[in-house]
């Protein structure tokens, strides 16, 4: 699906080349905010950097059956979301995201992970999604919260940011939770 309405606001558009500029120049001018919970900011360094991430997106898309979206709030780039981790043979995936800072506090989030997790259950024949965040990421719990995930558990040190590593809960959502059986 190449373009997912959400709302009057809100668009999703398949990750693509032309998109590098508006993520490389987000990430760019967010770098304080998004590397709080990002490990992926520091390895972010020029444009090629951005473009080289999607080419990897496009070209195994097809096989991961992972896919990502950038995120339009009322004609402006507000951030990605979509689905890695894809376990096809487990009917499981994992749902991330991220915003800039002027784009938080509107429901962008909440509203496009509703729309694409009633897409993975009913289309992508998936069973299980899980959502991951930093213990101490308040935003990303509430939005695991308000879409239904149900909290599992931590993983301790589950991911690392510059020299440090930081723990994760665990949230996941059951194709029964959500009843799209």
């Amino acid at each position: 699906m190449e373009s997912i309405v959400v709302s009057n606001e809100i668009l999703l558009h398949r990750i693509e080349i032309p998109d590098a500029a508006s993520i490389f120049n987000a990430i760019d001018k967010n770098r304080e905010w998004l590397s709080k919970w990002l490990p992926f900011v520091s390895f972010t360094k020029e444009i090629k950097d951005t473009k080289a991430y999607i080419v990897s997106v496009i070209e195994k898309r097809d096989v991961t059956g992972n896919e990502v979206y950038t995120i339009w709030y009322k004609g402006d780039f507000a951030g990605i979301i979509g689905f890695h981790d894809t376990d096809r043979c487990n009917e499981k995936t994992e749902i991330g995201y991220w915003l800039i800072r002027e784009m938080t506090s509107k429901g962008i989030i909440t509203s496009s992970a509703k729309v694409l997790i009633r897409f993975a259950f009913e289309s992508r024949m998936v069973n299980r999604i899980t959502l991951k965040c930093a213990v101490d990421n308040v935003a990303s719990e509430k939005v695991a919260i308000r879409t239904g995930f149900h909290f599992e558990g931590v993983e301790r040190q589950g991911e690392r940011s510059g020299d440090k590593f930081f723990d994760l809960k665990i949230y996941s959502l059951l194709k029964q939770d959500y009843g799209a059986e």
